[in-house]
């Protein structure tokens, strides 16, 4: 069956109705916990994995170990409570060609096993399908799937003939068995017409990619036939998805490019040039190239929407700053928003060291042809923040920089021209569009991101930017050796301390980065400071380490006074660094870890960018297992940033093989970032890869996965743009405009624009 061409833009009525229309208040309940509403919501919740129950086995024929399915009568079924553990217990005799074998359930309450005690009555018949196992040398299965037969014979012969096929497995919550799910969605897709399922993917691109179409994938993955038909039915519904984001990107970049903006094509002689001369490096040919690609676009009567993407290191902020130079150039601004105050700080100082007298326009000291560097955050004194205002409404700042302070109303430019947004990741698109919109017209937009993108990620998440990416690191930077140090051998960690020693008798400075602030949070929070320490990172082992291993996560308070203690550090001065601290105390604190008057800094993860002192030669990361491969390697970045070697030290509890493990020990092995991203996309759960678990709801790629799909998500993002090309409003493909409101309404900010 096929859609027809001028479908319907919303789902049929009988995929809007409330799921208890179809399987009833107590299923729904349940389905609830899953956040199933509608009957749609459930035909959309896709099988996890699939199961073939296979060949008969005799029970006298079982082997431990071995996965089977036997066809078997229930001789007994008895529910009793275990005294001595807790909880309840189904215990279940099946006979077969006279030899039987115990099945076991358990459960916290007598009641959760009622409905298995229902089905299996004595005297029942069905398939049950499991691993066999040993318990006090007798044979038995533990929570077998299984399929009970009815008085017919005819609906027993043909359950046992379709044993070879695949059976969904469903992701499941308390109080809801696979089979319900599995008897829920049927109910709703033997009642669907073709009508009721409108297909995103017009006809001509399922011709040409040969895809099924929507109403044939959904019955296929919830009910297939045999491997092959599972197989096209989810190849479908991953490009669907793909194809219904990529249509979304495709739309925006083309409302972008349709703009009007200013032309900056910055002047001989200027500010840019003068800059240019006093450099005291050598550009590298990446910085050159991306930075002519820039000037180009910078140029054009139409706005620049460029990612620039780089290797720690590799000069993002010189890049950056030219840009913002050319703009001030050609009489307009630039505004930096940064994610946090500390990063919006450490900006500023790096602007105005770089440009020396050429940030100090119209002041005693001031080159003839300068600008002024200005700084706008929430927490600045009433006479900071005035003057930052007045020098931004006024023009004299050619270059502002900020965190969400300036989104603020009471913010005002002369003549915004260019807005650079650091670490895209920490901002939606109700953010940037919010700064932009203060240009009176569409300013010219460059994100920057201190984290390697896999090319599947930046197709996915930033369709509808270009993208430059700097991979060579300037000539001179220092090497840095990483080794992983067992938390559980107390004299590594000894070691650890004398090696920062060291490192701090020899001139350097250390870095000591915690997950917690202090002892009073639980196993690790946000940072309530800058919204900075995000601290759990994206290892997708993180919720299963603390289940089998709880432990509690060092915290900087408690460490700094430890360390003050040591022999080891016995007359280093130790500092502190967290999001708590007011704007005054972090300034302090950094200003302090520059100078060398305290050489330690203990600090959560408010350090990860943006932070350059060249002198830090050593980070030690506590409680590196909890962290993910992207923010150690930004942490890392933090060191070696002058002529002197540095050292990571990551120590961590990570028992060989695990996830955590992995990731230690690639980061160990490599400081190639692009290798690690793409480690790290392995790795990672999907949700926090695109961002959209954020937002409270799951991701809305059920299917697509990034790591393995790059090739089908190139054919869907190509597809999507030579359609809205033709059609940017998707006149001619109503279900496909209808689809993207559905699946990104409410979520649209945190899915398209975080990594």
């Amino acid at each position: 069956m096929t859609v027809p061409d001028d479908a319907v833009q919303r789902p049929g009525p009988r995929l809007e109705e409330p799921v208890e229309k179809a399987v009833g208040p107590k299923t729904a309940k349940a389905l609830h916990k899953l956040g199933i509403r509608t009957t749609g919501d459930l035909v959309r919740h896709y099988p996890r994995r699939y199961v073939r129950w296979g060949d008969m086995t005799r029970i006298g024929q079982l082997h431990e170990g071995e996965h089977v399915t036997i066809d078997a009568e229930v001789v007994q079924a008895t529910v009793r409570t275990m005294r001595s553990r807790g909880g309840a217990m189904l215990q279940v005799v099946l006979r077969n060609h006279g030899d039987t074998i115990e099945v076991t359930w358990f459960a916290r309450h007598a009641g959760a096993l009622r409905y298995h005690e229902q089905q299996l009555r004595p005297g029942a018949t069905g398939l049950f399908s499991g691993q066999v196992k040993s318990y006090r040398g007798k044979l038995q299965l533990l929570h077998p799937d299984y399929e009970v037969f009815g008085p017919d014979e005819l609906e027993a012969a043909v359950a046992r003939g379709e044993s070879e096929r695949p059976r969904p497995v469903y992701g499941l919550t308390s109080g809801l068995q696979n089979s319900t799910v599995v008897n829920a969605v049927a109910t709703v897709l033997d009642t669907l017409r073709v009508e009721d399922v409108p297909d995103p993917v017009p006809p001509l691109v399922r011709r040409e990619r040969d895809l099924a179409t929507a109403d044939w994938a959904l019955e296929a993955v919830h009910r297939p036939v045999d491997d092959d038909q599972r197989r096209r039915a989810l190849r479908r519904l991953r490009y669907e998805e793909a194809f219904v984001l990529q249509a979304e990107l495709a739309r925006r970049r083309a409302r972008a490019v349709a703009q009007a903006a200013t032309a900056r094509p910055g002047r001989a002689g200027g500010i840019l040039d003068a800059f240019d001369a006093r450099l005291p490096f050598v550009l590298t040919d990446g910085q050159r190239a991306v930075g002519e690609e820039i000037a180009h676009e910078l140029a054009a009567d139409r706005p620049m929407q460029r990612l620039l993407q780089g290797e720690v290191g590799s000069g993002k902020t010189v890049v950056a700053l030219r840009a913002m130079l050319q703009v001030v150039d050609s009489g307009g601004q630039a505004a930096l928003l940064a994610p946090t105050e500390v990063l919006a700080a450490q900006h500023v100082r790096t602007l105005r060291a770089m440009l020396g007298d050429l940030a100090a326009g119209g002041m005693l000291g001031g080159a003839e042809d300068a600008t002024r560097v200005a700084l706008l955050t929430g927490s600045q004194s009433t006479a900071a923040r005035r003057s930052a205002l007045a020098e931004a409404a006024g023009g004299a700042a050619g270059i502002v920089v900020g965190t969400h302070a300036l989104l603020s109303e009471h913010v005002q430019f002369a003549d915004l021209g260019l807005v650079v947004v650091d670490e895209q990741h920490r901002f939606g698109v109700e953010q940037r569009d919010a700064l932009r919109a203060k240009a009176g017209g569409v300013p010219h937009l460059l994100v920057m991101t201190a984290t390697p993108i896999p090319r599947t990620v930046a197709m996915t998440v930033f369709g509808d930017l270009e993208t430059s990416t700097l991979r060579q690191v300037p000539a001179g930077r220092a090497e840095v050796v990483t080794h992983v140090v067992p938390a559980s051998r107390p004299a590594w960690v000894e070691r650890t301390w004398r090696r920062v020693r060291e490192e701090v008798d020899g001139g350097g400075r250390a870095y000591v980065v915690c997950p917690r602030i202090d002892a009073t949070e639980g196993r690790a929070a946000k940072d309530d400071g800058d919204g900075a320490d995000l601290v759990l990172d994206d290892g997708p082992d993180v919720e299963q380490a603390e289940a089998e291993a709880p432990r509690v996560l060092r915290a900087v308070t408690e460490v700094a006074e430890e360390l003050r203690a040591s022999a080891a550090l016995q007359g280093v001065t130790v500092g502190v660094l967290h999001g708590r601290m007011s704007p005054e105390e972090k300034e302090r604190a950094l200003a302090d870890f520059a100078s060398g008057a305290v050489p330690v800094l203990v600090s959560t993860t408010v350090v990860e960018v943006g932070v350059d002192v060249p002198e830090a030669t050593a980070m030690v990361v506590l409680d590196a297992d909890r962290f993910g491969v992207s923010q150690l390697h930004q942490l890392r970045g933090r060191i070696g940033r002058g002529d002197r070697p540095g050292v990571c030290l990551l120590v961590a509890d990570a028992p060989e093989g695990t996830p955590a493990q992995t990731r230690l020990a690639t980061l160990a092995a490599t400081r190639d970032g692009f290798e690690l991203a793409a480690v790290d996309l392995e790795l990672r759960r999907e949700g926090d890869v695109l961002g959209a678990a954020q937002s409270g709801r799951g991701t809305s790629l059920r299917l697509l996965r990034v790591a393995r799909d790059g090739d089908l998500i190139a054919e869907a993002r190509e597809d999507a743009r030579a359609l809205v090309e033709v059609d940017p409003e998707l006149l001619t493909a109503p279900a496909l405009g209808a689809a993207i409101e559905a699946v990104l309404a409410g979520e649209r900010d945190e899915f398209i624009d975080r990594t």
